[in-house]
């Protein structure tokens, strides 16, 4: 009873499933576990399909420029579509993590989710890109620099 009277004299706050809570800053290792799950969850099936079904084994797909493009093409664009609608990947959503636009933190884009990816492409081909979190005092990825976005841990609701 005596919450119910809390509530009524404003003394509480309700949460409700429409205003979720953020704290700051994913930890940089949660995000690289996060990443891991998807590239096992997503790029390995693609690769798969790629190498032995589509092309006639490894040393076909190892000596093909054009089908190791398409396969990051094709993870490209499924991550972007997570990204876009739900927010997260399935190893964001593992451990409680979203992608959101750093000014309105809301979910991004979908200029700025492939923007997002595309930095993240370049990042991972340049040294100075995997160390970029590690010297920054918010953790920031280049690729989060890059497409203003911002990966957050997401409370649970209680």
């Amino acid at each position: 009873m005596a919450r119910w009277r809390d509530a009524k004299k404003n003394k509480t706050t309700i949460k409700t499933a429409s205003t979720p809570e953020f704290s700051e800053n994913a930890p940089i290792l949660q995000r690289l576990k996060a990443f891991i799950i998807d590239m096992f969850l997503i790029m390995m099936p693609i690769m798969y399909i790629t190498t032995y079904l589509i092309m006639d084994g490894k040393d076909d797909f190892q000596s093909s420029d054009a089908a190791r493009w398409i396969t990051s093409f094709v993870y490209g664009a499924i991550i972007v579509t997570f990204w876009k609608i739900k927010g997260q990947t399935p190893g964001l959503k593992a451990y409680e993590l979203i992608v959101l636009d750093k000014q309105s933190k809301e979910k991004l884009t979908l200029s700025k989710s492939i923007l997002r990816y595309v930095a993240f492409i370049i990042s991972a081909m340049s040294f100075i890109g995997w160390f970029v979190p590690f010297f920054r005092k918010d953790k920031a990825a280049l690729q989060d620099i890059i497409a203003g976005s911002i990966v957050v841990s997401q409370e649970p609701q209680k």
